[in-house]
């Protein structure tokens, strides 16, 4: 009996600063694929970059990494990432998972060998991490007007 959230084509998202790594999903959630990482640019940018990915993709839903710290913790950039992550969900009109992305990034430079990566493939490839953890381990998809703080994992 399968253990993670009902499978469906997502794109995963790792909210940095200056880039946003993406990942993406087919619809049975069977192959996750890094995706072109975006440069960050205003929110109407990234709204209009990430449209296009989800009417492509056929996207049902959205996958947000949340840097909490060691002791399971919200940071000033979860709280970013949570935000950013809403305003982009609703705007999308998508439902919306969020997952503890803790040493994510460290675990995919392990993985995949990569290190002073400025070309934003790591941050993707930490968006497939992401979205993997998702696909085992869930939570569903919710739409944002009923998420909290506790559906991270």
């Amino acid at each position: 009996m399968r253990k993670g959230p009902t499978p469906c084509s997502v794109i995963s998202i790792d909210v940095g600063h200056r880039r946003i790594g993406l990942a993406g999903c087919d619809p049975l959630g069977i192959t996750v694929k890094p995706l072109k990482p975006m440069k960050r640019g205003s929110l109407n940018e990234d709204l209009s970059t990430l449209k296009k990915h989800c009417e492509t993709r056929k996207v049902q839903g959205l996958v947000i990494g949340i840097p909490f710290d060691e002791s399971g913790g919200i940071t000033q950039q979860a709280l970013h990432c949570k935000n950013y992550g809403k305003k982009i969900a609703r705007s999308l009109k998508l439902p919306i998972a969020w997952v503890n992305e803790n040493s994510s990034t460290w675990e995919a430079s392990q993985r995949y060998k990569i290190k002073n990566d400025r070309s934003g493939k790591l941050d993707s490839l930490v968006a497939v991490l992401l979205l993997e953890q998702w696909l085992r381990e869930g939570p569903e998809l919710k739409p944002i007007d009923i998420s909290t703080p506790n559906d991270c994992r």
